[in-house]
């Protein structure tokens, strides 16, 4: 049976000051300080541990060579949160890495928690800058200058996965689900093509591939990524680092994101996919479907014949329902796995017969109907410099500028559940443990990173705690044992004995 489908998101958000330099390392530095120094007033601040990152190993049996292995920038800021997050500067953005967390719902509730903790960083940092300077943030892929940064999605599988078949099957579904989780686009970015020569596309990352398969996540970037790094029992995990999904700001939009990616790793993991939709040439394919709003453009198939992106996901969820019937969902949660199945199937009709039908779920479609609208209004050519600005204003955290917020996206979450989030851990993972112990013990935790926590109550040498199952230290596990220990060496003493 598939194993539960522990996951996370990364994202990395754009980042401009508008009225002092323009140094979006230092601005994301500033940034994220503010918002530390702000809200941990009485506490430490706990660093990162970096002892155990692997960057250079890779899934296909190797590991690169050091000098050429992606950058760990350890002198950059880099905090934990009492929530479980981690809230770093990561190259010239900062970047939140949400607490672990078991359905695609509760993604989305430590998601929105995220953007709500952007926003009262940029609030935190305004007084910090000179007088009418201001730091904004955009929850987007794209400068429109050639560069992209990720959101990035995350999930365990068992080991004994052979990785060649978790990567044959599982493309498909990268390719062809921008249909429902594209962000949208104005213009195109990809090399040697006018930027102008596409009015609007699917997706914010799909120009930016150009391999199948790689390690790589700025350069080269593949749609199935090859890093080998669990942040867990290596003997029983693999962690699938997902970089080619777009960065949502509807709320259904990363639910089914997630949620069908859940599902169908499942499905993989239990043999149950087969390789009927495997593609002849995902990299040109990606780009067909993103290119091509109308959603008539087919792919050709590995075994020569054609589909369309739609088509291709009529038939992952056909399957899936199928599984559900077989299997069971409940590597994914039951309740939740079956909704995902539901909308899954609601927004692929909707699709189908008239996508501004789903403009509530669906980024693109909201994006698109904003974007024309304007141009019918004011006569502007596709690709007009006023519709690029329309494009970014979409993603902007600040609450009075972002269109997205005035577009009629349907939410999941109450903006209660969101702020509670900030500060307080998923229930259901070690995060649980991690986020409680930080906000707790912060005096006598040194470092802490995804699989360990290392503290010091004045013994030698400092104590570090294990914690390579993502499904231990949870709440049920842990709460009562961290609510009867005042101090962080009765918690040790108790978790020795």
């Amino acid at each position: 049976m598939a194993l539960p489908k522990v996951c996370g998101i990364e994202t990395e958000y754009g980042i401009v000051v508008r009225g002092a330099e323009n140094n979006p390392v230092s601005a994301s530095s500033l940034l994220i300080n503010a918002y530390v120094a702000e809200t941990a007033r009485q506490r430490k601040r706990i660093g990162w541990d970096f002892e155990d990152e692997q960057p250079t190993n890779d899934a296909r049996g190797f590991s690169l060579d050091e000098s050429i292995a992606p950058e760990i920038e350890t002198t950059l800021v880099n905090a934990v949160l009492t929530n479980g997050a981690r809230y770093y500067v990561d190259h010239a953005h900062p970047e939140i890495s949400i607490p672990e967390v078991t359905t695609a719902r509760e993604i989305v509730v430590w998601d929105r928690a995220a953007e709500e903790i952007i926003r009262e960083s940029m609030r935190f940092a305004t007084p910090l800058l000179d007088d009418g300077a201001e730091i904004i943030v955009h929850k987007n892929n794209s400068d429109g200058k050639g560069n992209s940064y990720g959101c990035h999605e995350n999930y365990l599988l068992a080991r004994e996965l052979p990785f060649g078949r978790l990567a044959s099957q599982i493309t498909a579904h990268f390719v062809t689900r921008q249909v429902f989780c594209g962000a949208g686009k104005v213009g195109c970015e990809l090399p040697g093509r006018p930027p102008d020569d596409i009015a609007f596309q699917l997706s914010q990352r799909a120009d930016f591939f150009e391999e199948e398969i790689g390690l790589e996540t700025t350069l080269k970037r593949p749609i199935v990524n090859t890093r080998d790094e669990p942040h867990a029992d290596p003997q029983k995990y693999r962690r699938l680092h997902v970089i080619v999904g777009d960065a949502n700001m509807s709320e259904v939009a990363t639910y089914l994101k997630v949620g069908t990616t859940q599902i169908v790793l499942a499905m993989i993991e239990d043999g149950e996919l087969g390789d009927d939709l495997l593609l002849g040439n995902p990299v040109a394919a990606i780009r067909q479907v993103s290119h091509d709003p109308t959603l008539r453009q087919t792919i050709m198939l590995r075994d020569g014949t054609r589909a369309t992106a739609l088509e291709v996901q009529w038939g992952l969820l056909e399957r899936a329902q199928k599984y559900e019937q077989t299997h069971g969902l409940d590597a994914v949660g039951d309740d939740v796995g079956r909704d995902v199945l539901a909308r899954w199937e609601h927004v692929l009709t909707g699709l189908e017969a008239d996508p501004d039908s789903v403009a509530d779920w669906v980024d693109w479609v909201a994006k698109r109907r904003l974007v024309e609208g304007f141009a019918a209004r004011h006569g502007l050519e596709p690709g007009a410099q006023k519709l690029k600005a329309i494009d970014l204003q979409y993603h902007d955290l600040r609450p009075d500028r972002c269109l997205a917020q005035r577009a009629g996206l349907e939410t999941i979450v109450e903006p209660e559940e969101a702020i509670d989030a900030m500060t307080k851990p998923p229930p259901t993972t070690r995060a649980y443990f991690r986020g409680r112990c930080l906000d707790k013990y912060p005096e006598e935790i040194v470092a802490a990173n995804w699989d360990s926590l290392v503290f010091d109550v004045g013994r030698d040498p400092l104590r570090r705690v294990p914690m390579m199952e993502p499904l231990r230290g949870t709440a049920e596990h842990v709460a009562t044992l961290i609510d009867d220990s005042e101090t962080a060496r009765e918690l040790l003493d108790r978790l020795g004995q």
